[in-house]
């Protein structure tokens, strides 16, 4: 307070008192919370009766230059200039509560206010006289001549204005938009929700009553009674907004010298499209009654297709009939060919960096028909930053090229009413890794599949086959060595044959903007699954087969991720994860193959744990008679995750989170004891906490999350917990305990 000049009072706020004795206090209640959202301006922000922000900007100087320099951020970006009494327009904030009141159907509501001032800080107290709010005692569709009316008349029973509802003003706005949105889906394109008026007629007999009568204005156009058909579809899908401004060429309003195709107006001079991808992806045709449904589903797969920049619809009155129109469809490619050439360093969890260049080319028309057509290849290397490095050092090599199709190519008609185009994926690649010092792997994939989306919520993807080769190039003597020592070790670098379909769903809304939000992902992978049931394979019973002199793998696996995200605050927010996945080997197979099984640890996992350096079970892998790195993998994983998440300033978040898991085996292993999945799972939880930053630039998030172990599953049980042993004091603990992730994103 001592910073304010003499006559000057702090608002701290308004008191908003209801005086109606007839309503009731949960109706009280709720009125209050709505009138107090609508007064202007809020006091300073407050934490437990004490205001930092305002304290921070009384304390700071003024900038010597404005707008530049740290005193200014900390007096106006941190701090938070005095909300003084003299901003406060009491009697505007008045008229505000009366007319809010009365849109309720509060009606005759009175208003006043007084001021409270003491110690320099002032409060305002509004007292909101209300008297019964008013319900609606009939509702009326009012009916004229028009074609219009039919179709109003045709929804009333739908209608939100009821009777026994109360009078709301926000109410009846939705009831226009309502009628608006049916008569836009029965051709009246031009017809507005300003068109219908709903009156209200409060002369009742009954008290506390209104009548409602819905109707159309006396005013409407006739432009906005009229009921649309489509006549001619046009499409120019070469348009260019520059090359019509200059003068090039003119958009082809007049259709005579036009070729039909697949009952399309196709304009496309240098033959650079399909027309068949037009037929597919619009949804009117010639005839049909204009639909909004179908106007912006046709926009939308258009936009999904990836080939064209800007969509642009237009429609124009036919020269045939005033009651129809000739819809065009200006479409702006994008560059049909595009080069780019990467180069990027990186570090990561598992103690390893390096850096890696990619050259990736892709052409977004290959058969003119929007398939989109990627090659890449790329070398890498990643140098280990902790061990003995010599060993630990990879190469990496690989290409891959990718046919992605915007429709379904099957024997089966597939026919889908989304906005999302669906695909035909096809995908090969190879993949040459040398561990030097250790041994060199090749890795060959191929798959072909689908995608498709039913909404921008649900999407689905089946691979109908993918098929993995993995082999070793060479093994050293070093690894050899090491592999007669832990016989585990040679599951790394196995001769590996994995084939089969697999199925992904994934729901999500959290793009919206609603308090809570949620992310689910199943997956299911079934190698070798048919193959084994024809051929018989039953690997225990002897009965092992093999395809080209490798035993194909089969098993199943499955894996959920779902997620929960809730808003608590306009700037922070809570995030959880929970993953469990299994897989179970049969048939032809006695253990998952080492690509195919779970891990945790590291930047998107249980952060205070090294990538692959946690688990099976309580099975301690510092024991493993091996001196250049832990590699842990098995076949049932059950991880938590909780993060707090804040906004400091503007890019600059914070975040407090702990993370909880393990994985096990479905057999037991005697090269890793107590690795097996067990009635005691519970007692062989790991669990991590931290903080962390995270610059958020937009178009990157730069993530830096500091975490340590709570509880360490393969110390003895009594001796699990590690709360009592911190000390961020000892060099020698931070050493062995915190652990920096350097990551790009979110975890999850």
């Amino acid at each position: 307070m001592k910073y304010l000049k003499e006559g000057e009072y702090l608002y701290t706020g308004a008191d908003i008192k209801i005086a109606n004795d007839t309503i009731s206090k949960k109706e009280s209640s709720t009125l209050k919370g709505r009138l107090e959202e609508n007064l202007t301006p809020k006091p300073n922000s407050s934490f437990l009766g004490l205001r930092p922000r305002l304290y921070i900007y009384n304390i700071t100087k003024e900038p010597k230059v404005k707008g530049k320099g740290l005193r200014n951020w900390l007096k106006y970006k941190i701090g938070e200039e005095p909300v003084l009494l003299s901003d406060v327009d009491r009697e505007f904030n008045a008229k505000i509560l009366k007319n809010y009141s009365e849109n309720k159907g509060y009606f005759n509501t009175k208003t006043s206010y007084d001021t409270i001032v003491k110690n320099k800080k002032a409060e305002v107290e509004y007292e909101v006289k209300t008297g019964s709010r008013y319900l609606m005692s009939d509702v009326h569709f009012v009916p004229d001549s028009t074609a219009i009316s039919d179709y109003v008349q045709n929804i009333a029973s739908k209608s939100v204005l009821k009777k026994g509802r109360p009078f709301d003003l926000d109410v009846i706005k939705f009831e226009r938009e309502r009628i608006n949105n049916h008569l836009k889906e029965n051709g009246f394109y031009y017809f507005s929700p300003d068109n219908i008026i709903v009156q209200a007629d409060s002369t009742v007999t009954n008290k506390n009553k209104v009548e409602m009568f819905v109707k159309l204005k006396d005013n409407t156009p006739n432009l906005s009674k009229q009921q649309f058909t489509i006549d001619k579809v046009v499409v120019f899908p070469d348009y260019n907004i520059e090359d019509v401004k200059g003068g090039k060429y003119n958009i082809p309003y007049n259709t005579d010298s036009l070729e039909i195709v697949d009952n399309l107006y196709i304009v496309d001079p240098k033959n650079r499209f399909n027309p068949k991808i037009f037929d597919r992806a619009l949804y009117f045709n010639r005839g049909d009654l204009y639909n909004r449904t179908d106007h912006n589903l046709s926009l939308n797969r258009l936009i999904s297709l990836g080939v064209f920049k800007f969509v642009k619809n237009e429609f124009k009155i036919s020269d045939s009939a005033n009651n129809k129109f000739d819809t065009y469809y200006l479409l702006t490619p994008r560059p049909f060919k595009s080069l780019r050439l990467e180069a990027l360093a990186k570090q990561n969890s598992a103690n390893y960096a390096g850096s890696e260049v990619n050259l990736n080319w892709i052409h977004r028309n290959a058969f003119k028909g929007a398939e989109q057509f990627k090659m890449s290849v790329y070398g890498a290397f990643d140098v280990a930053v902790g061990g003995q490095r010599d060993a630990n050092n990879i190469i990496r090599v690989g290409a891959k090229a990718e046919l992605s199709i915007p429709r379904i190519i099957a024997p089966f008609q597939f026919n889908t009413s989304s906005a999302f185009v669906p695909r035909t994926n096809a995908s090969l690649s190879y993949e040459f890794q040398n561990r030097t010092q250790l041994y060199t792997l090749q890795n060959l994939n191929a798959s072909f599949g689908y995608l498709w989306k039913e909404n921008e919520r649900k999407e689905h993807e089946l691979k109908v086959m993918d098929i993995t080769y993995v082999a070793p190039a060479n093994i050293t003597e070093k690894y050899q060595e090491q592999i007669d020592k832990n016989p585990s070790l040679g599951r790394v670098t196995e001769k590996q044959l994995i084939f089969g379909p697999t199925y992904s769903y994934t729901y999500t809304n959290t793009a919206s903007q609603k308090t809570n939000t949620y992310y689910y992902k199943g997956f299911l992978d079934l190698a070798g699954n048919v193959t084994g049931l024809v051929t018989g394979a039953d690997v225990k019973n002897g009965n092992e087969k093999l395809i080209g002199g490798i035993p194909f793998s089969q098993f199943l696996k499955t894996e959920h991720d779902l997620r929960y995200y809730r808003k608590i605050g306009e700037n922070s927010s809570i995030a959880t994860r929970l993953i469990g996945g299994v897989a179970i080997p049969y048939g032809n197979s006695e253990l998952i193959p080492f690509s195919r099984q779970f891990s945790v640890g590291g930047g998107n996992s249980i952060r205070a744990f090294r990538a692959r350096n946690l688990g099976p079970g309580s099975y301690d892998p510092r024991t493993e008679d091996t001196d250049f790195f832990f590699d842990q993998a098995a076949d049932i994983k059950l991880e938590a995750n909780l993060e707090y998440r804040a906004n400091i300033y503007k890019f600059l978040n914070a975040a407090v989170f702990a993370d909880a898991g393990n994985i096990w085996l479905v057999n037991e292993d005697a090269q890793r004891p107590g690795g097996k999945f067990s009635k005691d799972w519970v007692k062989e939880i790991a669990v991590g906490a931290g903080v962390g930053l995270r610059l958020d630039f937009n178009i990157l998030l730069l993530r830096l999350d500091l975490a340590m172990p709570l509880r360490v599953p393969y110390y003895e049980e009594g001796e699990r917990w590690r709360l009592n042993q911190i000390d961020f004091g000892s060099k020698e603990w931070r050493q062995d305990n915190l652990i920096l992730n350097i990551a790009i994103g979110y975890p999850f």
